[in-house]
Protein backbone atom coordinates (compact mmCIF):
# COMPACT_ATOMS: atom_id res chain seq x y z
CA UNK A 1 0.00 0.00 0.00
CA UNK A 2 1.21 3.67 -1.04
CA UNK A 3 1.27 5.99 1.96
CA UNK A 4 1.04 9.88 2.87
CA UNK A 5 2.66 10.85 5.72
CA UNK A 6 2.47 14.98 6.48
CA UNK A 7 4.60 16.02 8.73
CA UNK A 8 7.53 13.86 8.36
CA UNK A 9 10.20 15.57 9.58
CA UNK A 10 8.06 16.11 12.43
CA UNK A 11 8.33 14.12 15.80
CA UNK A 12 5.40 11.91 15.27
CA UNK A 13 5.74 11.74 11.68
CA UNK A 14 9.57 10.19 12.05
CA UNK A 15 8.46 8.25 14.52
CA UNK A 16 6.00 6.84 12.17
CA UNK A 17 7.19 6.50 8.78
CA UNK A 18 9.84 4.57 10.75
CA UNK A 19 7.08 2.25 11.88
CA UNK A 20 5.47 1.91 8.57
CA UNK A 21 8.72 1.05 6.56
CA UNK A 22 9.40 -1.49 9.37
CA UNK A 23 6.06 -3.10 8.15
CA UNK A 24 6.91 -2.70 4.05
CA UNK A 25 4.50 0.06 3.12
CA UNK A 26 5.84 2.47 0.42
CA UNK A 27 5.78 5.99 1.92
CA UNK A 28 6.12 9.38 0.86
CA UNK A 29 6.49 12.22 3.42
CA UNK A 30 5.97 15.49 3.24
CA UNK A 31 6.98 18.71 5.35
CA UNK A 32 7.84 22.05 5.14
CA UNK A 33 11.06 22.02 7.45
CA UNK A 34 9.66 25.10 9.22
CA UNK A 35 12.04 26.93 11.99
CA UNK A 36 9.53 26.56 14.61
CA UNK A 37 12.04 24.81 16.24
CA UNK A 38 15.66 23.71 15.75
CA UNK A 39 15.80 22.38 12.36
CA UNK A 40 18.86 20.81 12.54
CA UNK A 41 16.65 17.89 14.69
CA UNK A 42 14.38 18.07 12.03
CA UNK A 43 17.03 17.06 9.41
CA UNK A 44 18.62 14.77 11.41
CA UNK A 45 15.31 12.71 11.49
CA UNK A 46 15.14 12.93 7.65
CA UNK A 47 18.62 11.34 8.22
CA UNK A 48 17.93 8.65 9.81
CA UNK A 49 15.20 7.88 7.31
CA UNK A 50 17.12 7.67 4.68
CA UNK A 51 19.28 5.47 6.46
CA UNK A 52 16.92 2.85 7.26
CA UNK A 53 17.27 -0.35 5.94
CA UNK A 54 14.30 -0.40 4.10
CA UNK A 55 15.00 3.59 2.64
CA UNK A 56 13.85 2.19 -1.26
CA UNK A 57 10.27 2.36 0.12
CA UNK A 58 10.84 5.89 1.11
CA UNK A 59 10.48 9.15 -0.84
CA UNK A 60 10.86 12.66 0.80
CA UNK A 61 9.46 15.57 -0.87
CA UNK A 62 9.68 19.26 0.76
CA UNK A 63 6.49 21.08 0.35
CA UNK A 64 3.87 23.43 2.38
CA UNK A 65 0.69 22.00 2.94
CA UNK A 66 -1.06 25.85 2.01
CA UNK A 67 0.38 25.28 -1.24
CA UNK A 68 -2.83 24.47 -3.09
CA UNK A 69 -1.73 23.68 -6.62
CA UNK A 70 1.49 21.59 -5.18
CA UNK A 71 -0.51 19.56 -2.83
CA UNK A 72 -3.00 18.82 -5.86
CA UNK A 73 -0.51 17.84 -8.11
CA UNK A 74 0.86 15.45 -5.28
CA UNK A 75 -2.21 13.66 -4.84
CA UNK A 76 -2.59 13.26 -8.39
CA UNK A 77 0.71 11.98 -9.05
CA UNK A 78 0.98 9.47 -6.41
CA UNK A 79 -2.54 7.85 -6.52
CA UNK A 80 -2.18 6.77 -2.23
CA UNK A 81 -4.19 4.37 -0.50
CA UNK A 82 -3.84 5.92 2.82
CA UNK A 83 -3.13 9.20 3.91
CA UNK A 84 -1.63 10.04 7.26
CA UNK A 85 -2.13 13.98 8.33
CA UNK A 86 0.41 14.76 10.73
CA UNK A 87 1.27 18.10 9.46
CA UNK A 88 0.62 21.29 11.13
CA UNK A 89 1.71 24.50 12.88
CA UNK A 90 2.15 22.97 16.47
CA UNK A 91 1.66 24.48 19.89
CA UNK A 92 -0.47 26.25 21.52
CA UNK A 93 1.25 29.37 23.24
CA UNK A 94 2.49 30.30 20.06
CA UNK A 95 -0.77 30.37 18.58
CA UNK A 96 -1.27 33.45 20.80
CA UNK A 97 1.44 34.65 19.48
CA UNK A 98 1.24 33.86 15.37
CA UNK A 99 -2.25 32.89 14.74
CA UNK A 100 -1.65 32.90 11.07
CA UNK A 101 0.73 30.19 10.82
CA UNK A 102 -2.22 28.08 12.46
CA UNK A 103 -4.57 29.21 9.90
CA UNK A 104 -2.27 28.98 6.85
CA UNK A 105 -1.09 25.49 7.85
CA UNK A 106 -4.02 23.79 9.76
CA UNK A 107 -6.38 25.14 8.51
CA UNK A 108 -5.68 26.26 4.72
CA UNK A 109 -3.47 22.79 4.71
CA UNK A 110 -6.07 20.49 5.83
CA UNK A 111 -8.60 21.86 3.33
CA UNK A 112 -6.02 21.17 0.54
CA UNK A 113 -5.41 17.33 1.47
CA UNK A 114 -9.38 16.90 2.07
CA UNK A 115 -9.51 17.94 -1.58
CA UNK A 116 -6.54 15.51 -2.42
CA UNK A 117 -8.34 12.89 -0.67
CA UNK A 118 -11.78 13.66 -2.47
CA UNK A 119 -10.06 14.05 -5.71
CA UNK A 120 -8.11 10.60 -6.04
CA UNK A 121 -10.38 8.32 -3.79
CA UNK A 122 -8.33 7.74 -1.09
CA UNK A 123 -9.47 4.48 1.16
CA UNK A 124 -8.83 6.22 4.52
CA UNK A 125 -7.56 9.45 5.88
CA UNK A 126 -6.04 9.19 9.14
CA UNK A 127 -5.46 13.33 11.13
CA UNK A 128 -3.94 14.55 14.11
CA UNK A 129 -6.26 16.37 16.51
CA UNK A 130 -5.73 16.90 19.70
CA UNK A 131 -6.59 16.92 23.64
CA UNK A 132 -6.43 20.65 23.08
CA UNK A 133 -10.30 20.58 22.09
CA UNK A 134 -11.44 19.58 25.36
CA UNK A 135 -10.40 23.17 26.73
CA UNK A 136 -11.26 23.60 30.34
CA UNK A 137 -13.89 20.59 30.31
CA UNK A 138 -14.48 19.70 33.77
CA UNK A 139 -15.63 16.15 33.30
CA UNK A 140 -13.27 13.52 33.40
CA UNK A 141 -12.08 11.51 31.94
CA UNK A 142 -12.53 13.47 28.56
CA UNK A 143 -14.17 11.08 26.29
CA UNK A 144 -15.07 11.63 22.52
CA UNK A 145 -18.53 11.69 22.95
CA UNK A 146 -17.96 15.11 25.33
CA UNK A 147 -18.90 18.65 24.19
CA UNK A 148 -15.92 20.51 22.47
CA UNK A 149 -17.18 23.75 21.28
CA UNK A 150 -15.06 25.75 24.14
CA UNK A 151 -11.55 25.74 22.98
CA UNK A 152 -9.29 28.72 25.00
CA UNK A 153 -6.50 28.83 22.40
CA UNK A 154 -6.65 28.96 18.61
CA UNK A 155 -5.01 25.69 18.13
CA UNK A 156 -7.39 24.00 19.67
CA UNK A 157 -9.95 25.97 17.57
CA UNK A 158 -7.70 24.70 14.50
CA UNK A 159 -7.59 21.13 15.42
CA UNK A 160 -11.32 21.32 16.01
CA UNK A 161 -12.27 22.60 12.82
CA UNK A 162 -10.50 20.03 11.53
CA UNK A 163 -12.57 17.84 12.85
CA UNK A 164 -15.48 19.36 11.45
CA UNK A 165 -14.28 19.75 7.82
CA UNK A 166 -13.38 16.12 8.07
CA UNK A 167 -17.43 15.05 9.09
CA UNK A 168 -18.13 17.21 6.03
CA UNK A 169 -15.97 15.57 3.48
CA UNK A 170 -16.82 12.19 5.16
CA UNK A 171 -20.97 13.24 4.83
CA UNK A 172 -20.22 14.51 1.15
CA UNK A 173 -18.09 12.72 -0.15
CA UNK A 174 -17.89 8.61 1.30
CA UNK A 175 -13.90 9.52 2.30
CA UNK A 176 -13.35 7.35 5.40
CA UNK A 177 -11.33 9.68 8.42
CA UNK A 178 -10.36 8.79 11.70
CA UNK A 179 -9.78 11.66 13.54
CA UNK A 180 -6.81 11.09 16.57
CA UNK A 181 -7.05 13.17 19.04
CA UNK A 182 -3.26 12.75 20.86
CA UNK A 183 -2.50 13.57 24.64
CA UNK A 184 0.53 15.08 25.32
CA UNK A 185 3.32 12.93 23.27
CA UNK A 186 6.95 12.59 24.49
CA UNK A 187 9.97 10.35 23.50
CA UNK A 188 13.16 10.13 21.70
CA UNK A 189 13.47 12.82 19.36
CA UNK A 190 10.88 14.65 20.36
CA UNK A 191 9.90 18.64 20.15
CA UNK A 192 12.60 21.23 21.89
CA UNK A 193 9.51 23.38 23.02
CA UNK A 194 7.95 20.50 25.33
CA UNK A 195 8.30 20.89 28.83
CA UNK A 196 9.95 17.47 29.61
CA UNK A 197 12.53 18.53 26.50
CA UNK A 198 13.59 21.84 28.43
CA UNK A 199 13.22 20.49 31.82
CA UNK A 200 15.46 17.74 30.86
CA UNK A 201 18.33 20.31 29.44
CA UNK A 202 18.09 22.46 31.90
CA UNK A 203 18.35 20.16 34.79
CA UNK A 204 21.24 18.28 33.54
CA UNK A 205 22.49 22.05 32.55
CA UNK A 206 21.98 23.29 36.58
CA UNK A 207 19.57 25.96 35.28
CA UNK A 208 16.28 26.94 36.64
CA UNK A 209 13.00 25.68 35.51
CA UNK A 210 9.73 26.92 35.47
CA UNK A 211 6.71 25.00 37.25
CA UNK A 212 3.30 26.71 36.65
CA UNK A 213 0.60 25.93 38.76
CA UNK A 214 3.35 24.62 41.98
CA UNK A 215 3.37 21.72 39.68
CA UNK A 216 0.02 20.38 40.50
CA UNK A 217 -1.65 20.61 36.95
CA UNK A 218 -2.05 17.09 35.57
CA UNK A 219 -1.47 15.46 31.70
CA UNK A 220 -1.96 12.36 30.04
CA UNK A 221 1.43 11.88 28.93
CA UNK A 222 1.82 9.24 26.48
CA UNK A 223 4.76 7.87 25.01
CA UNK A 224 5.76 8.14 21.66
CA UNK A 225 5.59 3.89 20.42
CA UNK A 226 2.36 4.09 22.15
CA UNK A 227 0.86 6.65 19.78
CA UNK A 228 2.70 4.99 17.12
CA UNK A 229 0.92 1.66 17.80
CA UNK A 230 -2.14 2.82 18.26
CA UNK A 231 -1.88 4.79 14.58
CA UNK A 232 -0.70 1.59 12.93
CA UNK A 233 -3.39 -0.21 14.17
CA UNK A 234 -5.82 2.17 13.16
CA UNK A 235 -4.50 2.13 9.81
CA UNK A 236 -6.73 -1.00 8.83
CA UNK A 237 -9.75 0.07 10.61
CA UNK A 238 -11.73 2.10 8.11
CA UNK A 239 -14.64 3.82 9.21
CA UNK A 240 -17.88 2.96 8.22
CA UNK A 241 -20.96 4.88 7.87
CA UNK A 242 -22.68 6.13 11.34
CA UNK A 243 -24.82 9.26 12.74
CA UNK A 244 -25.04 10.12 16.23
CA UNK A 245 -28.02 10.61 18.37
CA UNK A 246 -28.22 14.15 17.91
CA UNK A 247 -28.02 14.05 13.91
CA UNK A 248 -29.28 11.90 10.65
CA UNK A 249 -25.99 13.15 8.74
CA UNK A 250 -24.14 9.80 8.61
CA UNK A 251 -20.70 9.84 7.41
CA UNK A 252 -17.47 6.99 7.17
CA UNK A 253 -16.62 8.94 10.01
CA UNK A 254 -14.91 8.59 13.58
CA UNK A 255 -12.76 10.11 16.61
CA UNK A 256 -10.46 8.01 18.97
CA UNK A 257 -8.48 9.36 22.05
CA UNK A 258 -4.86 8.29 22.32
CA UNK A 259 -3.77 8.43 25.89
CA UNK A 260 -2.26 6.66 28.95
CA UNK A 261 -5.58 6.76 30.46
CA UNK A 262 -3.25 7.37 33.57
CA UNK A 263 -3.09 11.19 34.76
CA UNK A 264 0.33 11.86 35.92
CA UNK A 265 1.21 15.64 38.09
CA UNK A 266 3.74 17.93 36.96
CA UNK A 267 5.51 16.98 40.27
CA UNK A 268 5.58 13.20 39.59
CA UNK A 269 6.68 14.10 36.01
CA UNK A 270 9.73 16.24 37.66
CA UNK A 271 10.45 13.49 39.64
CA UNK A 272 10.75 11.06 36.65
CA UNK A 273 13.32 13.85 35.01
CA UNK A 274 15.37 14.49 38.41
CA UNK A 275 15.96 10.46 38.64
CA UNK A 276 16.53 9.62 34.83
CA UNK A 277 19.39 12.42 35.29
CA UNK A 278 20.29 11.67 38.29
CA UNK A 279 19.86 15.65 39.38
CA UNK A 280 17.90 17.62 41.78
CA UNK A 281 15.90 20.37 39.28
CA UNK A 282 15.90 24.05 40.75
CA UNK A 283 12.96 25.31 40.50
CA UNK A 284 10.70 28.83 39.73
CA UNK A 285 7.06 27.88 41.04
CA UNK A 286 5.01 30.03 38.76
CA UNK A 287 0.68 30.85 38.04
CA UNK A 288 -0.81 28.81 35.78
CA UNK A 289 0.47 30.51 31.85
CA UNK A 290 -3.34 31.64 29.19
CA UNK A 291 -4.43 28.58 27.62
CA UNK A 292 -3.29 26.27 29.76
CA UNK A 293 -6.03 23.77 31.72
CA UNK A 294 -5.31 22.33 35.09
CA UNK A 295 -5.69 18.70 33.59
CA UNK A 296 -6.24 16.27 30.96
CA UNK A 297 -7.15 12.35 30.74
CA UNK A 298 -8.08 10.34 28.19
CA UNK A 299 -10.99 7.87 27.70
CA UNK A 300 -9.83 5.10 25.43
CA UNK A 301 -12.90 2.32 25.83
CA UNK A 302 -12.92 3.00 22.03
CA UNK A 303 -9.63 2.43 21.03
CA UNK A 304 -9.47 -0.91 23.31
CA UNK A 305 -12.94 -1.99 21.99
CA UNK A 306 -12.18 -1.24 18.50
CA UNK A 307 -7.99 -2.60 17.94
CA UNK A 308 -7.58 -4.33 21.10
CA UNK A 309 -4.92 -1.54 22.51
CA UNK A 310 -4.50 0.82 25.43
CA UNK A 311 -0.84 3.12 25.75
CA UNK A 312 0.96 1.95 29.13
CA UNK A 313 4.36 3.14 28.79
CA UNK A 314 5.05 4.04 32.74
CA UNK A 315 6.12 8.18 32.86
CA UNK A 316 9.13 6.83 34.53
CA UNK A 317 10.54 4.21 32.06
CA UNK A 318 9.18 6.78 28.76
CA UNK A 319 11.35 9.80 30.28
CA UNK A 320 14.50 7.43 31.09
CA UNK A 321 14.47 5.89 27.41
CA UNK A 322 13.56 9.98 26.54
CA UNK A 323 17.08 11.13 28.76
CA UNK A 324 19.19 8.28 27.42
CA UNK A 325 18.72 9.89 24.28
CA UNK A 326 19.10 13.08 25.04
CA UNK A 327 22.64 12.47 26.87
CA UNK A 328 23.17 10.07 23.74
CA UNK A 329 22.54 12.95 20.77
CA UNK A 330 23.48 16.05 22.96
CA UNK A 331 25.72 15.26 25.05
CA UNK A 332 27.65 12.52 23.22
CA UNK A 333 26.98 10.60 26.06
CA UNK A 334 27.16 6.67 25.70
Amino acid sequence: MKVLVTGAAGFIGFHLIKSLLDYNYNVVGIDNINDYYDVSLKNERLKVLREHPKKNLFKFIKLDLADRKVISALFTDNNFDIVIHLGAQAGVRYSIENPNAYIDSNVVGFVNILEGCRQTKVKHLLYASSSSVYGMNTKQPFSTSDCVDYPISLYAATKKSNELMAHTYSHLYDIPTTGLRFFTVYGPYGRPDMAYFSFTKKILAGDEIDVFNNGKMQRDFTYIDDIIEGIVRLIGKVPTHQSSSTSNATAPYKIYNIGNNQPVTLRRFINAIEVACDTKAKENLLPMQPGDVPITYADVDELINDIDFKPETSIEDGIYMFVRWYRKYYLDEQ
